[in-house]
């Protein structure tokens, strides 16, 4: 496009909020920006003498056309330019590499007989929802300390009380057995109750009814249950005293911390909820030095809660917000509720941001430092295959079978220092018979190397395995004609510790040094190929293990199989189920009996 072209563009602007596009010769959107007046904005880049940062100046030399989008507010700019920086991750644009979806705990409050459970999007259906929790181990951790101090019902079964007998959870007294009458409603929702107090950071309450209720029980001569009731006190009190961070309220909070070191920023968010630090999630850009701390938070706040989670009452954080009445709107909006960002200059409320700063400040030191070693790692490995240029992109192979059945590969992908999850792959081996690795790795190089795909090709090539395997992995990039690209097995001989890297023309292997970058590097993709693989295997074992168990009851074929392992999850579930639930998933009197009689043999 012309100059003259994006000179008329610039004089005819609309004067309304919207969105900006700027695209440079190739067509590329390389910038996206809002406005509450979209000519005043755009022509703010190009006017003459204007002091504008290094990277402004450098975005502008890149723009030779531009696009608008008329909105009806700022407010519809804002949600609009939120959803296509997701779209198009611009190179100028602050972008969030994240598009997880974050766990939530998910409580139906108006069920008779509520159960937890796990979700990774918050609607607007009358339940509770508690979170986000991450990384996964902080919701692992809450639950299993809801399992085994609240006896809420785990299983998936329609509960009416009229169950024949209890499951093992009633013995150990994990669950008081609703399903057949020994709970009423009422007892459950104090349960309930109970769990709501826990998961929204309400102590005094929780303690509280807790304590009347074990000394009720006291003065009744129930001591069996006040003793289970003192039990439940204790852990729930030494639960409380290793997670609480601050008592200056219960209201939900995420707290913003940065810390900059070098060009390098790291931006972490701290998820507190009624005074319970229940995780958090962490933020890096290795080149943002010339990028402002409002543009850094602005940008996190719409890029991380433009997702189907729910936001928390208040946002704290490190500088003032120029959009802050704008974003608090949108917040508002997201969660039914007003929601206040707040830059809490005093108070505990600062404290907590010096604490997500204090996280920012040794994260950025770990991610420097994980930088480093994985700088070393690849010109270690640049000088032992003798690369032209240190590996990007690291692409790692691993076989998982059980005695030549459910066999499968993994190929996991490590990219500019982590690993990317998005570009893993899994095959189910289709060609092999019993146990034959070496077969099968090269079928399933030749898949992933002889077919189009929209994945970049790798600079290296990892096998899990020695001469066999590469050999095997070799046949598999002729046969798609591509024998050039660089390739490498691992494996330790036998007996020995240190690993080997077995090169292609080369019958000797490489030993590594064990304290050695590349070393670790390549264990951590090797590890993880292994890893994958076994995860995946194990679910086709599983299934195939649940399958042939469910295909000797006479009665039931392959569509009602899967019919019950949809309906109640998993094969213990199907086993626990009352003839009544079994019945209502579609099988007779008579099919019950046999499923129950197979089962019993088995």
């Amino acid at each position: 496009m012309t100059i003259d072209v994006l000179q008329s563009k610039l004089a005819h602007l609309p004067g309304s909020p919207g969105v900006y596009l700027f695209k440079n010769e190739q067509g590329e959107i390389i910038y996206i920006g809002k406005a509450a007046v979209l000519a005043d904005r755009v022509r703010s880049y190009f006017q003459k003498g204007t002091d504008h940062s290094l990277k402004t100046s450098l975005l502008v030399s890149h723009v030779t056309d531009l696009e608008t989008m008329v909105t009806r507010s700022e407010l519809e700019a804002l949600i609009l330019e939120s959803n296509l920086v997701k779209r198009h991750k611009p190179r100028f644009n602050i972008v969030l590499r994240d598009d997880k979806q974050y766990p939530y705990v998910r409580l139906p409050i108006k069920d008779d007989f509520p159960r937890l459970s796990i979700v990774r999007r918050v609607q607007k259906d009358g339940a509770l929802y508690y979170g986000p929790y991450t990384p996964a181990n902080a919701l692992r951790e809450t639950l299993k300390v809801i399992k085994h101090v609240f006896p809420l019902a785990t299983c998936t079964i329609d509960i009416d009380g009229t169950a024949d007998r209890a499951c093992i959870e009633f013995e150990i007294k994990r669950c008081m057995a609703p399903c057949t009458g020994h709970q009423s409603k009422e007892e459950y929702h104090q349960i309930v109750k109970q769990v709501r107090h826990f998961l929204e950071g309400r102590d005094h309450e929780l303690l509280g009814d807790l304590r009347t209720r074990m000394e009720t029980a006291a003065e009744r001569e129930e001591f069996e249950e006040a003793a289970r009731l003192r039990d439940r006190l204790f852990k729930i009190q030494r639960m409380l005293e290793k997670q609480r961070i601050t008592q200056t309220s219960a209201t939900d909070q995420d707290v913003i911390g940065l810390a900059r070191q070098g060009s390098a920023v790291d931006l972490q968010i701290l998820f507190v909820r009624g005074g319970l630090l229940i995780g958090r999630k962490d933020f890096f850009w290795p080149q943002s030095a010339d990028a402002p701390d409002e543009e850094l938070v602005r940008s996190a706040i719409e890029q991380f809660y433009n997702k189907d989670g729910q936001p928390p009452r208040e946002v704290l954080v490190p500088t003032d917000l120029e959009d802050t009445v704008l974003i608090q709107q949108w917040l508002s909006d997201k969660r039914g509720e007003s929601v206040h960002v707040r830059s809490p200059e005093r108070g505990a409320k600062h404290q907590l941001v010096l604490l997500a700063e204090e996280n920012a400040a040794a994260a950025v030191a770990d991610h420097l430092r994980d930088e480093e070693r994985d700088r070393q790692a690849g010109e270690e490995l640049k000088r032992l295959l003798r690369l032209e240029q240190a590996p990007r992109r690291i692409e790692g192979f691993d076989i998982s079978n059980t005695m030549g059945n459910d066999s499968v590969a993994s190929m996991v992908v490590w990219e500019d220092g982590q690993m990317k999850k998005t570009d893993y792959r899994r095959f189910k081996i289709q060609t092999v018979e019993g146990a034959n690795d070496f077969a099968s790795m090269k079928e399933v190089v030749t898949r992933r190397y002889g077919r189009e795909e929209s994945l970049a090709q790798p600079d290296l090539i990892l096998i899990d395995g020695g001469l066999g395997q590469l050999a095997a992995a070799l046949e598999g990039l002729k046969e798609t004609g591509q024998p050039g690209l660089q390739i490498l097995g691992l494996a330790k001989a036998r007996g020995d510790k240190e690993e080997r890297v077995f090169l292609a023309g080369r019958k000797n292997p490489i030993a590594l040094r064990a304290t050695s970058p590349a070393t670790h590097l390549l264990q951590h993709i090797r590890d993880e190929a292994h890893r994958f693989a076994i995860t995946f295997h194990r679910k086709l074992r599983g299934k195939s293990l649940v399958s042939s168990k469910l295909d000797q009851v006479i009665g039931i074929g392959e569509i009602r199989r899967n019919q019950l392992l949809e309906k109640f999850g998993s094969l213990d579930k199907v086993v626990s189920a009352s003839d009544e639930a079994l019945q209502e998933a579609g099988l007779n009197a008579e099919t019950v009996l046999n499923l129950r009689r197979a089962l019993e043999q088995q």
